[in-house]
């Protein structure tokens, strides 16, 4: 059995669901709202690129150590963008939360906060977690924003560390939030989305 186990999460409104070849015109549509694979420091899906994309989520899945879920609406079912636990290592109960992209039109809505509080919910509260990472470009400044307003802890950067879409070398910045970090994020989450009502 693997550490990470397909599972469905809901939690107001949003829906993380497995991702599968169902989901690619959907995906697709999500990548086209802001035309998001033109983004430099992103690895969202070109239109033709959007069934190779869920077969590597899949493959890796197959693999162990890469769970990717569609973002859906709730009500609607409509697939809203992406968002993965990768880098699993069962052995010292770490995951990493990544491969996030959600349509342009839910961006800056509680959307992101949502699938956040489910994901980290998940890793700590169910499968035990003692860490939980994120890493992003070095020059995409907004996810940087993002995971830090999660209360995660800047842990360092790799300097040329991968490949961008374009070529370029990139700089990774690494992050992370610990078991014993957790309460105090969970309660802030709760907070904001009770304050974005």
């Amino acid at each position: 059995m693997a550490y990470v186990e397909p599972v469905t999460l809901t939690q107001r409104g949003v829906q993380l669901v497995p991702l599968g070849l169902e989901h690619e015109a959907g995906l697709r549509a999500a990548a086209a709202d802001g035309e998001l694979w033109n983004l430099r420091v992103t690895s969202v899906p070109a239109p033709d690129e959007t069934a190779a994309y869920i077969r590597t989520a899949l493959q890796a899945r197959a693999d162990g150590h890469r769970l990717a879920f569609a973002v859906l609406d709730e009500l609607s079912g409509r697939v809203l963008g992406s968002t993965s636990f990768h880098d699993i290592l069962p052995s010292v109960k770490r995951v990493e939360i990544g491969y996030t992209w959600y349509a342009k039109s839910v961006q800056r809505t509680p959307v992101n906060t949502t699938c956040k509080l489910m994901l980290l919910t998940h890793a700590f509260d169910t499968l035990g977690c003692h860490v939980v990472g994120w890493r992003t470009d070095n020059f995409n400044f907004a996810s940087q924003a993002a995971i830090e307003r999660l209360g995660a802890k800047k842990d360092g950067v790799i300097r040329g560390h991968a490949l961008r879409r374009d070529g370029t070398i990139r700089d990774t910045v690494m992050y992370s939030l610990t078991q014993g970090e957790w309460p105090e994020v969970r309660a802030q989450l709760l907070y904001l989305l009770e304050k974005s009502r």
